[in-house]
C-alpha cells in the first residue's frame, strides 16, 4: 500500500505540540513500517537528517506561494493519490482520496470562543467539522477530544480512534549542576523559579497563572516565574498585566525554548504549572514528568488523562485553588518526592512507538475499506 502523508508541518522553523506530534509520529510510522511504501509531501525542503530516506519511503517538495494545501498539494492528489491520504497536524486538502484519515487534536475553539481572533475562530470551525465529515477515519488523541467530535461534529463513534501521543525521549531528568546553571543564565532566569511551558494565547491562562504566582510572592517566597513559548495571539494583555502587577523583575518570558535546552530548563525548575483552560493533549506535562519535575495542572478536558495520579489536578478558574497547589508543592518535600516517582513512572506509558503501531492499524483499515 502507498500511504501518503502530508509533513510540511514538520518542517515549521519552531515547532510546538502539534508540529511535534507530526515529526515524531511520522519518525516511528517509518522506523516500525517496511511493509508499505511512504510518499512524504513537503512545501519546503526539509534538512537531510529530518526524516528517514529508506527505501520504501519517497519525498515530494512542491513550493507553493499560497494556499499550498488546498492548492497544490489538491493537485498532487488529483493526479498522482496514494491509497491513504494521512494529515497528522492540519486540514485535508480539497481534493483528496477517498481513503483519508486525519488527526483532530481539539476543539478548544469551541469552549474558549474568546481565546481567539474572530479569524481563527471561524476557520478552526470549518476546519474541524470539515475533517471529520470528510475524512474516512479520524484519530483523536484523547479521550476528551473524541467525545467533542462525537458531541459537537455529530462524528459517529466508531469512526474516531483514540491514540495517544508518545513522548520525546530525549527528555530526561538533567543532574550535571553545571550544565543546569548555564542553560538557566543563558535564559536570565534567576532561581529558584517555576516554569510553564507554551505558546502564549489567552487559552493557556497565563494570566491566571500570574495572579496565583503573586498570591505566592505575598506568602514571603523568594521566587521566580519562567513563562516558555513564542507569542501567539492576543498576547498583549499577558505582558499588561505583568506590568499592572509590578512583576517584571520575577516574571521572565524567555520566548521559544529549543528542544536541546528545554530539559535542562524543565530539570532546574521547583514546579512546572499547566494552569491552560483547554487541551487536546498537554505533551508538556510529560515532558516536565520526563525531567523529574513535580507538575500542577488544570483538571480540565484531557489533562487528567495525561496526568493520571502524577500530578496535583486544579480548577483553573480558581485562582487561589492554583496558587494553593502550588504552594503545596513548593512546601511539602515528601509531595514533591511522591509527584516526581510517580510522574517519572506516568510517562512509560506513552511511547511513539505505541502511537505509530496504532495509527498505523488505522491507516491499514482505511486502505482496506
Amino acid at each position: 500500500m502507498l500511504i501518503g502523508i502530508d509533513a510540511s508541518r514538520t518542517v515549521a522553523a519552531e515547532r510546538t505540540g502539534t508540529e511535534n506530534y507530526s515529526l515524531f509520529l511520522i519518525r516511528a510510522l517509518l522506523q516500525l513500517d517496511g511493509d508499505n511504501c511512504y510518499r512524504l509531501y513537503f512545501n519546503q525542503p526539509p534538512a537531510p537528517d529530518l526524516l528517514a530516506t529508506a527505501g520504501n519511503v519517497e519525498q515530494r517538495v512542491m513550493p507553493f506561494p499560497r494556499l499550498w494545501t488546498h492548492l497544490r498539494l489538491s493537485l498532487e492528489m488529483a493526479t498522482r493519490p496514494p491509497d491513504v491520504l494521512f494529515v497528522p497536524a492540519h486540514v485535508l486538502p480539497w481534493v483528496h482520496p477517498r481513503r483519508s484519515v486525519v488527526t483532530v487534536h481539539d476543539l478548544g475553539y469551541l469552549y474558549y470562543p474568546q481565546a481567539h481572533t474572530q479569524w481563527a475562530r471561524g476557520y478552526l470551525q470549518w476546519s474541524t467539522a470539515y475533517n471529520a465529515r470528510s475524512a474516512a477515519q479520524v484519530i483523536a488523541d484523547s479521550q476528551a477530544t473524541k467525545d467533542d467530535l462525537i458531541r459537537h461534529c455529530g462524528t459517529p463513534p466508531e469512526k474516531v480512534a483514540v491514540i495517544y501521543p508518545g513522548r520525546d525521549e530525549s527528555f530526561a531528568p538533567v543532574r550535571d549542576a553545571a550544565l543546569l546553571v548555564a542553560v538557566r543564565e543563558r535564559y536570565g532566569i534567576p532561581a529558584p523559579y517555576v516554569i510553564s511551558v507554551g505558546t502564549l494565547q489567552p487559552r493557556k491562562n497565563l494570566t491566571g497563572l500570574l495572579d496565583a504566582f503573586v498570591g505566592l510572592l505575598g506568602q514571603g517566597r523568594d521566587l521566580h516565574l519562567a513563562i516558555a513559548g513564542k507569542k501567539g495571539w492576543l498576547y498583549e494583555p499577558l505582558f499588561a498585566r505583568v506590568r499592572e502587577l509590578g512583576l517584571e523583575q520575577r516574571v521572565h518570558f524567555v520566548g521559544y525554548v529549543p528542544q536541546q535546552d528545554l530539559p535542562a530548563l524543565l530539570s532546574g525548575a521547583r514546579l512546572f504549572v499547566l494552569p491552560s483552560l483547554y487541551e487536546g493533549f498537554g505533551l508538556p506535562i510529560l515532558e516536565a514528568m520526563a525531567c523529574g519535575t513535580p507538575v500542577v495542572c488544570s483538571a480540565v478536558a484531557s489533562l487528567p488523562e495525561v496526568a493520571g495520579d502524577a500530578a496535583i489536578l486544579v480548577d483553573p478558574h480558581d485562582t487561589a485553588q492554583l496558587a494553593q497547589g502550588m504552594a503545596r508543592v513548593l512546601d511539602d518535600p515528601d509531595l514533591s518526592r511522591q509527584l516526581v516517582g510517580k510522574g517519572l513512572e506516568r510517562v512509560t506509558r506513552f511511547s511513539w512507538e505505541q502511537c505509530a503501531r496504532q495509527t498505523l492499524q488505522v491507516l491499514e483499515a482505511a486502505g482496506a475499506a
